[in-house]
C-alpha cells in the first residue's frame, strides 16, 4: 500500500500498492477489455496508452477501491495474532489495481486533462478519501498495527522492515486512529469535503487559466515581440493573438513587451484570473482553510500547520516562521534597492510614471543589460529544448552517475509532444523509463512537476518508470524550442526529482524514492540545478542551434557575474507566497474568513512582507495551486528550507573536487538511493558530516 506520495503532483489522494503478485477475487470483474485492471506487456510494465481511454478509468478505480476494501477487512479482521507478515507486509501487499490506475489517471488529469477526466475527478475524489479513511481509522487494523509497534525490538526485523512499521505506525496516529469513534466520523465528514473542494479548485483554476488568456487585436500592444514570438501566439481561435497564463503572477512575456498597456493587461489578466471572474475561487480556498483548522482541531492541534508538520524535518510552524524571519529583512531590503535601481532606469528612458509590479521584469532586465550587459536574447540561442535536455541534463547524469540514455520510440504515450527514453547503469543494466512532456497546452495545468507511472521496489521486482511536465511555450511549426536560462534551471531541477525516484533501491513501494517529507523532497530537485552552470556541462550543452557554435566564455562570464541580480525580487516573491501559505493554514479552528483577500492582504502586511509594493507574491491565494490544489498545504516554505540544504551541499561538492564519478556515487548512495529508510536529518548528516549552515544559500542569493 504505497503511502501519498511527496512528489510534485497535482492531487495529492490515497493511493493503494504499486503492484501485487496476488489479486483477490471477490470484487473482480472482466478484465479483457480495460487494460488498466491488468499488467501491462511493455517493457517496465509502462502503461500501454494506445490501449487506454476515457471509459476505462472510472470502472478500474472503483474496482481497485473494492479490491482495496476487501484487503483491509480482511488483515483487520483476522482472528490470528498480528505479525508483521500478517499484517504490515499485507498492509504493503494490497492495492495492486487502485494504484496501476490511479498512477495514469493523476498523470492524464494533470498533463492532458478532458471533461470526462475532470468528471470523473469529481466523483471520485470523496470515495479515495473515504476509502483512506476506511485504512487509518480503522480500530481493528490499528490495534494490531500498534501491538506490533508496541513490541517492535522483540520482533527481530531488518532495518528498513522495522522503518516500515514505524512509519505505518506513525500514519496511523497522525491520521486520527486515536479518536474516539464519534471524532473518527467527524473528521470523515472533513476529509470527503476537503476532498470534493480540491478537486472542485483545480477543476474551477484549470478553467480561469485557460479563460483567463488574453488575445490581442492591436499589435502595436505587442511591439518587443519577435516574428516567431507573434507566429507562435496567433490565435486559433479567431484573429489576433492569444497569450495563455502561466501559473505564476509574473508572465513570461512582461519582460519583452515594450507597451505598458499592453503589459498590465497582461498582469491584469493573470492577478484577476481567479478574483471576481466566472472562475473565482475566493470561497473556495476560505473554506478549504476553515476546515483544515477544524481537522488539525479535531486531532488535537492547535491549528492545521502543526498536524501537518509532525514528520517533516521543520517539525512546528514556529521554525518555518523563524526561517521567515532570518530572511525577510535582507530579502525587502535588496528589493527597495532593485526597486530604486529600476525606477532610474524608467526615468532615464523617458518613464514618467511609478514602478509597478508590470513594469519590474521589463525594466529589470534593462538594468541586467546596463550592469552586464547580458541580454536574455543572446543567450536563448544557445539553450535549444532537446538539445539542453540530451547534452546538457543527461550529460551531468553521465559525468556525476554513469547513467547512458537511449531514445524510444517504440513507447506510446498520452500525447505526440511526449518523448521516452530509456536509461542505463555504468555497466549496461537498465534503469528505467524517462517520459519528458514540456510544452503547455489548455489541457495542461500550469507549474512543473515529477511522478512515477511505476515505483521501483525489490518486493515486486519493479523499476521506475518516471516522467517530468513543464509548461515551455510551444514554438510555431519548423520553429526551434529556445529556453530562458530559467527553464534551463527547471529542466534540470524536475529530472533531480527523478533521479531521486531512479536511484530509489527499497525493499518497500512505501519508502521508496521520493517518499520523504516536503522539506526533504526538494532538495534533490533544487542540488541538481547546480549543473545547469558548471563550466564542463554548460559547454556541452549551450550550443546555438543554427551554428553548433559553442557559447562564447564571455557569454558564460555574464551568466555568472548576473547571478545574484534580482535576488532580493526574487527571494521576496517566494517568502511572500510561503508566508501566505503558514498564514492560511495557521488560523484556529473558530476563524471564519469573510474575505480572502482581505486575509492575504493582512497576512502580507503583519509580516511587511509588502514594504515593496512592485513586488507581488509568486501565487496569490486564489491560484496558489500548491497549497490549495495539491500536497503543499503548510509546505511550501519547502523550498526555502531545501534551497538551504542544497547550497549547503553543493559547497561540500565544492570542497571536494566538484563533478566527480567519486562523489556523484557518494551522493547516490547515501542520499538518492535511501527513500525514506533513515530520520531525514541523520541522513542528511551521515553525507556530509555536520547539519546544514544558511550561510552558503545567503551568499549564492547576494545577501551576505
Amino acid at each position: 500500500m504505497k503511502k501519498i506520495s511527496t512528489m510534485i503532483m497535482l492531487t495529492v489522494l490515497f493511493s493503494a500498492c504499486n503492484d501485487s503478485k496476488t489479486k483477490n477475487k471477490g470484487a473482480s470483474q472482466d478484465t479483457s477489455e480495460n487494460p488498466l485492471l491488468v499488467e501491462s506487456t511493455l517493457p517496465y510494465y509502462a502503461p500501454d496508452f494506445s490501449k487506454i481511454n476515457n471509459s476505462h478509468f472510472k470502472p478500474a478505480l472503483l474496482q481497485g477501491i473494492a479490491e482495496q476494501k476487501e484487503a483491509i477487512d480482511k488483515i483487520a479482521n483476522n482472528t490470528e495474532a498480528a505479525t508483521f507478515e500478517n499484517t504490515v507486509l499485507a498492509l504493503e501487499n494490497s492495492g495492486a489495481t487502485l494504484d496501476r490506475a490511479q498512477n495514469v489517471f493523476y498523470a492524464l488529469t494533470g498533463a492532458h486533462t478532458n471533461d470526462t477526466l475532470q468528471a470523473i475527478q469529481e466523483e471520485m475524489a470523496p470515495k479515495f478519501s473515504e476509502l483512506r479513511d476506511a485504512i487509518y481509522l480503522n480500530d481493528n487494523l490499528f490495534q494490531r498495527v500498534k501491538s506490533l509497534y508496541e513490541s517492535k525490538e522483540s520482533l527481530d526485523l531488518d532495518s528498513e522492515s522495522l522503518r516500515l512499521l514505524e512509519t505505518y505506525f506513525e500514519d496511523f496516529e497522525i491520521a486520527g486512529a486515536n479518536l474516539s469513534e464519534e471524532k473518527k466520523e467527524t473528521l470523515k465528514s472533513y476529509n470527503s469535503r476537503l476532498a470534493s473542494l480540491t478537486t472542485t479548485f483545480n477543476k474551477t483554476l484549470l478553467e480561469a487559466n485557460n479563460g483567463g488568456a488574453v488575445v490581442f487585436t492591436d499589435t502595436s500592444e505587442l511591439a518587443g515581440l519577435s516574428e516567431a514570438q507573434l507566429k507562435s501566439l496567433e490565435n486559433k481561435d479567431g484573429e489576433g493573438w492569444k497569450i495563455s497564463l502561466q501559473n505564476t503572477t509574473q508572465q513570461p512575456l512582461l519582460q519583452t513587451m515594450e507597451n505598458r498597456d499592453g503589459r498590465e493587461k497582461l498582469f491584469s489578466a493573470a492577478w484577476n484570473r481567479a478574483d471576481g471572474s466566472a472562475h473565482d475561487t475566493k470561497a473556495i480556498i476560505s473554506e478549504i482553510a476553515e476546515l483544515r483548522a477544524k481537522k488539525g482541531a479535531l486531532l488535537g492541534f492547535a491549528n492545521y500547520a502543526e498536524w501537518s508538520l509532525q514528520n517533516t524535518m521543520a517539525k512546528k510552524p514556529e521554525k518555518v516562521f523563524e526561517l521567515f524571519y532570518g530572511l525577510i529583512p535582507a530579502a525587502t531590503a535588496k528589493a527597495k534597492v532593485e526597486a530604486d535601481e529600476i525606477q532610474q532606469m524608467i526615468k532615464q528612458k523617458g518613464g514618467d510614471f511609478t514602478l509597478e509590479a508590470w513594469d519590474w521584469n521589463h525594466y529589470a532586465e534593462m538594468v541586467r543589460i546596463a550592469k552586464y550587459d547580458l541580454d536574455e536574447n543572446q543567450i536563448k540561442p544557445y539553450f535549444e529544448l532537446k538539445t539542453v535536455l540530451e547534452k546538457g541534463v543527461f550529460y551531468a547524469a553521465e559525468k556525476l552517475y554513469g547513467l547512458t540514455f537511449k531514445a524510444r520510440t517504440d513507447i506510446p504515450t498520452y500525447h505526440e509532444d511526449v518523448m521516452v527514453y530509456e536509461l542505463f547503469e555504468e555497466n549496461g543494466k537498465t534503469l528505467g523509463l524517462f517520459y519528458a512532456d514540456f510544452f503547455s497546452r489548455p489541457s495542461k495545468r500550469g507549474g512543473a512537476w515529477m511522478s512515477n507511472f511505476v515505483t521501483q521496489s525489490k518486493m515486486y521486482n519493479k523499476k521506475p518508470v518516471i516522467y517530468n511536465v513543464c509548461n515551455y511555450p510551444k514554438p510555431a511549426d519548423g520553429e526551434p524550442a529556445l529556453l530562458t536560462y530559467d527553464e534551463v534551471s527547471t529542466m534540470f531541477h524536475e529530472f533531480g526529482h527523478a533521479l531521486h525516484g531512479f536511484f530509489a533501491d527499497q525493499q518497500y513501494p512505501s519508502l521508496s524514492g521520493t517518499s520523504v517529507a516536503r522539506d526533504f523532497v526538494e532538495f534533490p530537485s533544487q542540488f541538481n540545478e547546480n549543473w545547469a552552470l558548471y563550466p564542463e556541462i554548460l559547454k556541452n550543452y549551450a550550443l546555438h542551434y543554427q551554428t553548433g557554435e559553442q557559447i562564447p566564455q564571455a557569454l558564460i562570464d555574464k551568466i555568472k557575474k548576473s547571478g545574484t541580480f534580482n535576488q532580493g525580487y526574487s527571494l521576496t516573491e517566494n517568502l511572500a507566497a510561503s508566508n501566505l501559505d503558514m498564514q492560511w493554514h495557521t488560523i484556529a479552528a473558530d476563524i471564519k474568513i469573510e474575505d480572502a483577500n482581505a486575509f492575504e492582504k493582512e497576512a502580507l502586511n503583519k509580516t511587511k512582507l509588502d514594504v515593496v509594493s512592485a513586488v507581488p507574491p509568486r501565487y496569490r491565494s486564489t491560484y496558489f495551486s500548491h497549497i490549495f490544489g495539491s500536497g503543499y498545504a503548510a509546505g511550501y516554505y519547502s523550498y526555502l528550507w531545501t534551497e538551504m540544504l542544497h547550497h549547503d551541499a553543493y559547497n561540500w561538492f565544492e570542497d571536494n573536487g566538484g563533478l566527480t564519478r567519486e562523489n556523484g556515487q557518494r551522493f547516490r548512495e547515501m542520499i538518492l538511493s535511501r527513500g525514506n529508510t533513515l530520520p531525514l536529518e541523520k541522513m542528511y548528516k551521515d553525507w556530509r558530516g555536520s547539519d546544514p549552515k544558511i550561510e552558503p544559500m545567503l551568499k549564492a542569493r547576494g545577501l551576505k
